[in-house]
């Protein structure tokens, strides 16, 4: 694929926690110049290799402590990969983390606010890290919420009043105000009731079919993950099992009298069983 068709590129990306250096160890991991892996250390990003396309829908799929999450970490720079290397629009991580982190935006499930402010001014404060305009953000505030379906008096409310489901989809609308080129989106919907979900994907599709933006998407939920996703990669004990588009993943195992579900694709390729609590890596 030509370089500047690529949004994200991740080339042989490790990443460990734990464990204990040793002289050896040191030596080798300046030799090698990427580390390995240290003696009891646990490896959540296994040698793992992907592109995913400008304007693209990318799903990771996994079970809880695969290795998905802290692969959007990595992408995200909040984590500093242990070896190979990560370009987010031929930006280095490591190297230019300032640059990819104002082209970047992350929702998680973990997602933090002050409680006893209301969404709009939470969204406030996170504008001005980007340098948004008051007046533009203001007006985008509301524009974003009453989309996601947001009555426009809980904008003003404080956020300790609102649902789990109400504050993640602020936490989406914090995500989207700095205008992000790529948009990681870490089990978005978990929490929502159906029709919020519904809502948020709906302007997921619109994002990308709008303004071209490349999304990133965990999930634990298959119909999700089939109903957005242009390709899926299916991560396991942080190795990627397999990677493609929903249907021809569908097409790796077969079914007497029927065509497989992407969740069978899943339960077959890694003999385990998606887990939708909240949960994280």
């Amino acid at each position: 694929m030509p370089e500047n068709m690529i949004a994200v590129k991740v080339e042989n990306a490790l990443k460990t926690f734990g464990g204990k250096w040793n002289g050896l160890w040191a030596t080798v991991a300046r030799r090698n110049g990427n580390g390995g892996v240290p003696p009891g250390a646990k490896v959540a990003v296994n040698d793992v290799s992907l592109e995913i396309r400008r304007g693209e829908i990318f799903g990771v799929l996994g079970p809880n402590g695969s290795g998905k999450s802290t692969l959007i970490r990595l992408i995200a720079t909040l984590l500093i990969p242990d070896g190979g290397q990560i370009t987010v629009f031929g930006h280095d991580v490591q190297r230019d983390s300032r640059a990819v982190q104002m082209m970047i935006n992350r929702v998680s499930v973990e997602a933090s606010f002050f409680k006893k402010l209301s969404p709009m001014e939470n969204l406030m404060y996170g504008a001005r890290l980007y340098n948004v305009p008051a007046n533009e953000t203001r007006r985008r505030v509301v524009e974003i919420l009453t989309r996601l379906g947001l009555e426009e008096k809980a904008i003003y409310a404080p956020m300790e009043e609102m649902s789990r489901g109400m504050q993640q989809k602020v936490a989406i609308a914090r995500s989207l105000l700095s205008s992000p080129k790529l948009l990681l989106l870490d089990e978005p919907t978990t929490g929502l009731d159906p029709r919020s979900k519904r809502e948020v994907q709906t302007f997921v599709r619109e994002l990308r079919e709008k303004q071209g933006t490349t999304i990133l998407l965990t999930t634990h939920d298959m119909y999700e993950a089939e109903a957005l996703c242009d390709r899926v990669a299916i991560i396991d004990g942080g190795k990627i099992v397999a990677l493609d588009t929903p249907e021809a993943l569908k097409t790796l195992i077969s079914r007497n009298g029927h065509g497989p579900t992407l969740e069978e694709v899943f339960l077959e390729l890694t003999g385990k069983q998606l887990v939708t609590e909240d949960q994280s890596e």
